[in-house]
């Protein structure tokens, strides 16, 4: 409760703010959902990204039909595409391949080695081949380890897989920084519009009159008493 002093001024604190419905500020609420709605979009872009640039490195390799050391086997090249031999074994073996109905210069070593790990199995190329001319050539592979295995697949697409997953990195950062920035935005500029419709739509103050003393004579020109209001004498003491 409020209570009023002699000059009129309210005392217990200010009246509170009238309440305002959330229906009235602005930006809308939906700013929010668009904002959540972005978020997921983009993250899920991310997704599509991070998925492409697996599936296309799962899919350079074709370990449903691998070559056991030391035996030939019979596989289909196609003239002008290019394909890769990969061995998978616990050490660093010794590793030779032959495609003898090939000409030479077809089978070669390529010149940076490329890992895959699928199924916590690693793969790596050890040879290139680029046959001259379409048709079924027998492949025969040797290790110096036993258990190695190879695996025929196609050529690696280091640049697309490092860009898709950089893509994907991007996404995810965007979606975290678009919702942060809507949401943050949105929140401050709701809350500023609070404040001017409260201030706005706030009682103007009640202000009462000042205590009175009596009546005061206007000063003359130079700070005297007007003519006819003579200051009055001390009483002089008698004797």
């Amino acid at each position: 409760m409020a209570f009023q002093n002699s000059w009129g001024t309210p005392q217990g604190g200010p009246a509170p703010l009238p309440p305002i419905p959330a229906r009235e500020l602005r930006p809308r609420r939906i700013w929010y959902v668009i904002g959540a709605l972005l978020g997921v979009v983009l993250a899920g872009a991310g997704v599509v990204f991070l998925v492409v640039a697996v599936k296309d490195t799962v899919h350079s390799i074709d370990d449903t039909r691998t070559l056991p050391n030391g035996v030939t086997r019979e596989f289909s090249f196609v003239r002008g595409e290019t394909r890769e031999i990969y061995v998978s074994q616990s050490g660093r073996g010794r590793v030779d391949c032959r495609i003898p109905q090939m000409p030479p210069g077809a089978l070669t070593q390529p010149s940076t080695r490329y890992r895959i790990t699928l199924d916590s199995r690693s793969w790596v190329r050890v040879f290139e081949v680029r046959p001259t001319d379409s048709g079924t050539y027998a492949v025969l592979c040797n290790s110096g380890l036993p258990e190695a295995e190879f695996a025929l697949g196609g050529a690696p697409h280091v640049a697309a897989t490092v860009g898709g997953i950089f893509a994907a990195v991007g996404c995810f950062l965007a979606a975290i920084a678009s919702v942060l920035t809507i949401c943050l935005v949105t929140g401050f500029r709701r809350a500023g519009h609070r404040r001017r419709l409260a201030a706005a739509r706030a009682p103007a103050p009640q202000w009462g009159a000042g205590p009175q003393w009596g009546p005061v004579p206007p000063a003359g020109p130079w700070g005297q008493p007007p003519s006819g209001h003579a200051p009055e004498q001390p009483p002089h003491p008698q004797r």
